[in-house]
């Protein structure tokens, strides 16, 4: 493949406006179009800011970055009038000397966008980190200019050089810095749809924590940009900011991240790529060190930026029919908007999932059903996700409908955790004291997300059932009686519910089953794995207290000739010795070895292990009969199973060395990222584990962060501010 043209962030090209959101879907009635938004940020900029409901019909909301501290501290110029018929107007003066409204460069772009800056708002921005592999997947044709330069050499200990780079002026990385920071926009306002653009952030609605929640939306994220990707025109990623300031859609809240809940998103979400759980993606930190955000302390103010072909989530469709009869937690709820939901949909279906099979409904022309195919399809995709959670260990802490993306992917990374010690009932997150949301539940929590996802369908789908399997035409709810609504929703609901949990169910257990197969190094499925093989495993893990990911990569050094009879190793001796070491290395990997009975613990790993021989013997037909059976087995159990992984006390180590010094602590930040970025690789020198070996002191502190850490550290709890 040829390597794209790289250009800088402003002038990546746009998608074609029938693969872009705000050209397809309906926006916020106070501003209709870029036209009309750049006007609110001239006139009435505190519209974008101030938590409110929107119309019914409304899909996303023209919003552009402005990260400040929350409440607005507004300080009156001298002589200004702050009599109160005047302190409206004096708001939103102050507000629009902070919004992006000057151009400094005034040539337009090959993409017709133009670079805005504030007049009032100068501030430091530093970039902390930026992911090469995001960059590589994502967004190949991006120029960064000398951004890794500037980032330094990623190290966990100090640089033997003592070298520190020289920030000098570069183009490209000073334009992704003022963009990704929120501190410049892109907008183009001209009248050609096709070329017009502005940011904007998603309404949707959800059940947070099991109760309605009313509309929700993106209250501190907002996407600046869209674009192809240079190998595949028909796949599109959004750039979308994370902590860039208030939209309509904070409620009470600031709009802003920390640097701590931003390098957990920054570090995991390449973290669960390597791993190949579905994820949104990252691309950049960069620190405000001057903005104070107020969370259980104060802390300093961090952009995020993330990357997925959509953010568009489960609770997108939730906001356009929202449950009947429920008490909802929230500032309140619209009434449902039946054509946008259609609309919502054709659009998902279309471009976001891009079902097959179907022709579209054009102008004047009838169109197949898709309702349940998207539910389906939906459903397919989410359960993938959550087999890949459930095979790594992975908890997500808080999924709520309104963190279900429709595509399948990981997103917002919160008070997540990889499991260390197995414990199927593990609760990550110490906001959820009822365990809605354990290791075990989470099959169960998406697939409730995804019957959310069928009541909001529901009607729809009884609808092109009634049609005969054909899709409903604009306007199809106008003139709907209450009786028609409820019919249609019980038909579509009874249509597809009992074959939407067998999709959910069948897709999970079989990709659960792969991954898992895939660890254990075995390449064939019996019927009979998972009862005799998998869930004993697991038993043994959580009864001996033993740390999940460090035993799965152990049992890729187990050779069946350990348990073999004295015939064939020809010494009963040096047999059982051998097989006597390698199950007390496996008991080793427990944390808290005062708590396990290791009577029992042996006993147990043998019958174990016994059985696992026997089952790698039968396979090894199924390997190449040129090299050595156990060395391939070996390799390929070790490209599943992690070397490093991303543990709670790592990521907190992490995070207290960027907070104490940037500029060291981005170099470990680039270190930790290019760990998580290639878990499988033998950091600190794995191979070699011999504790009288001489190894440098980066590989030594390789091998620390690959370990299980200090026992007050296991199990930690995180915050949903986190």
């Amino acid at each position: 493949m040829s390597t794209p043209t790289k250009v800088p962030l402003g002038s990546l090209p746009l998608p074609l406006s029938s693969h872009t959101l705000t050209k397809n879907l309906t926006p916020d009635r106070t501003a209709a179009s870029p036209k009309a938004f750049r006007q609110v940020q001239h006139s009435q900029p505190s519209t974008q800011r101030r938590a409110r409901l929107l119309s019914p019909e409304t899909h996303f909301s023209y919003v552009a970055p402005n990260p400040l501290p929350f409440p607005f501290k507004i300080v009156p110029e001298e002589g200004e009038d702050v009599s109160p018929a005047n302190q409206a107007e004096l708001i939103e003066r102050w507000l629009a000397a902070r919004e992006a409204l000057q151009e400094k460069d005034i040539t337009e772009r090959s993409n017709g966008l133009r670079l805005h800056f504030p007049a009032g708002r100068e501030q430091p921005r530093e970039l902390i980190g930026l992911s090469e592999t995001g960059l590589r997947d994502c967004l190949p044709h991006l120029d960064v200019g000398d951004a890794f330069d500037l980032l330094g050499l990623p190290r966990l200990t100090k640089d033997p050089t003592n070298e520190e780079p020289q920030e000098t002026e570069n183009p490209a990385r000073r334009e992704l810095i003022d963009i990704l920071s929120g501190y410049a926009t892109l907008i183009n306002v001209e009248e050609d749809v096709d070329k017009s653009w502005a940011p904007w952030s998603l309404r949707y609605s959800g059940h947070q924590f099991g109760t309605w929640a009313g509309q929700l939306g993106d209250g501190r994220a907002i996407s600046i940009l869209a674009t192809p990707h240079p190998s595949n025109a028909e796949l599109t990623y959004e750039l979308q900011l994370k902590g860039a300031g208030r939209t309509p859609f904070s409620r009470g809240a600031d709009g802003l991240a920390v640097v701590r809940s931003s390098i957990r998103e920054f570090l995991c979400a390449e973290a669960m790529h390597a791993l190949g759980i579905p994820t949104t993606r990252s691309l950049s930190l960069i620190s405000l060190p001057e903005l104070p955000v107020l969370r259980e302390r104060i802390e300093r103010a961090c952009v995020l930026t993330r990357v997925a072909p959509s953010f568009i989530r489960i609770g997108s469709f939730e906001s356009l029919n929202p449950p009947e009869s429920m008490f909802f937690l929230g500032g309140g709820q619209q009434e449902k908007d039946l054509e946008a939901l259609r609309i919502l949909g054709k659009w998902v279906g279309r471009r976001v999932l891009k079902l097959e099979g179907i022709k579209w409904r054009e102008e004047g022309q009838a169109g197949d059903a898709w309702g349940r195919q998207l539910v389906l399809e939906s459903a397919r995709r989410n359960a993938k996700m959550v087999a890949g959670w459930q095979a790594y260990g992975f908890m997500h802490g808080v999924i709520n409908t309104d963190n279900v993306s429709i595509m399948g992917l990981t997103i917002d990374y919160g008070p997540y955790a990889f499991m260390d010690v197995f414990n199927p009932y593990h609760i990550c997150n110490h906001s959820d004291g009822e365990g809605r949301y354990s290791y075990q539940a989470q099959p169960s929590v998406v697939m409730y997300a995804l019957r959310s996802l069928l009541t909001s369908l529901s009607p729809l789908i009884g609808a092109e059932n009634a049609l005969g399997n054909k899709a409903v035409s604009p306007g199809w709810a106008k003139d709907m009686s209450d009786e028609q609504f409820a019919e249609w929703r019980k038909q579509g609901n009874d249509l597809v519910l009992a074959e939407l949990e067998d999709t959910f169910q069948d897709t999970c257990a079989e990709e659960y089953r792969r991954l898992m197969h895939k660890r254990l190094g075995l390449r064939r499925i019996d019927l009979d794995d998972e009862s005799k093989l998998i869930r004993p495993l697991t038993s043994l893990l959580a009864e001996h207290r033993l740390d999940f990911h460090s035993t799965f990569r152990r049992l890729a050094y187990f050779k069946p000739s350990l348990v073999d009879s004295p015939a064939s190793t020809g010494n009963l001796e040096s047999s059982k010795a051998d097989f006597d070491a390698f199950v007390e290395s496996l008991m080793a990997l427990t944390p808290e070895p005062q708590m396990v009975d290791t009577f029992k613990a042996k006993i147990d790993w043998k019958k174990w292990l016994e059985k696992y021989s026997e089952r790698i013997e039968s396979e090894k037909g199924l390997w190449d009969a040129d090299e050595d059976v156990d060395l391939q087995r070996e390799r390929a159990m070790r490209d599943a199973n992690p070397r490093f992984v991303l543990r709670q006390w790592v990521l907190e180590e992490v995070i207290k060395k960027v907070e104490q010094d940037t500029k060291s602590g981005r170099r470990v930040l680039g270190k930790v990222l290019q760990m998580a970025c290639s878990p499988f690789e033998p950091w600190g020198a794995e191979d070699n584990l011999s504790p009288t070996d001489i190894l440098d002191d980066e590989v030594l502190e390789e091998r620390r962060y690959c370990g299980i850490g200090e026992q007050q550290m296991l199990g930690f709890q995180c915050s949903c501010s986190s």
